[in-house]
């Protein structure tokens, strides 16, 4: 069983759809339900030159989706923001882990960024773990962020800075 990360393809955009039609998927990001092949078909065919997309493969299946963009102000290009999620039937098998190694590697190491920031729901536990065993730090929290299954719920704004 080996993870393969690679860039998104378009051939890989139903692949992806199914990913963020997932319950834990739409739950845990700012994702709706139910999104449509076209919404993706949009998003992944007109990327702008400072966002990249990188996906991850189990045996051949598209299992996880992680993206990420620099920040466009010049006095804030060492820093980006991203987004990721794991298909619900593949969480807990290592494929965030892999997703996110390879992001940070790619921003770090052949981008230039020096500060990697994103927001995590508070009671999402499994990735704030995944966010701390990376070197993410919590910065702080901003409550009411977001409409989530009727309820307003709180994040943590997190950062990784490359030492």
């Amino acid at each position: 069983m080996s993870i393969i990360i690679r860039h998104v393809e378009k051939e890989d955009i139903p692949a992806i759809r199914e990913i963020y039609a997932g319950r834990n998927a739409y739950s845990g990001t700012l994702q709706l339900p139910h999104p449509s092949l076209e919404l993706w078909k949009q998003r992944i065919e007109s990327l702008p030159s400072n966002v990249y997309s990188l996906l991850a493969e189990l045996d051949g299946k598209v299992v996880g989706q992680a993206g990420f963009a620099v920040e466009q102000n010049p006095r804030r290009r060492h820093v980006a923001g991203f987004g990721m999620a794991v298909h619900d039937d593949y969480q807990g098998k290592g494929i965030g882990t892999a997703l996110l190694t390879e992001l940070v590697d790619l921003a770090e190491n052949w981008i230039g960024v020096t500060r990697i920031e994103l927001t995590v729901y508070t009671d999402n536990i499994a990735a704030i773990a995944l966010y701390e065993k990376l070197g993410f730090v919590i910065e702080g929290t901003s409550r009411n962020y977001a409409l989530r299954n009727g309820e307003y719920v709180d994040v943590y704004q997190m950062a990784r800075l490359k030492e």
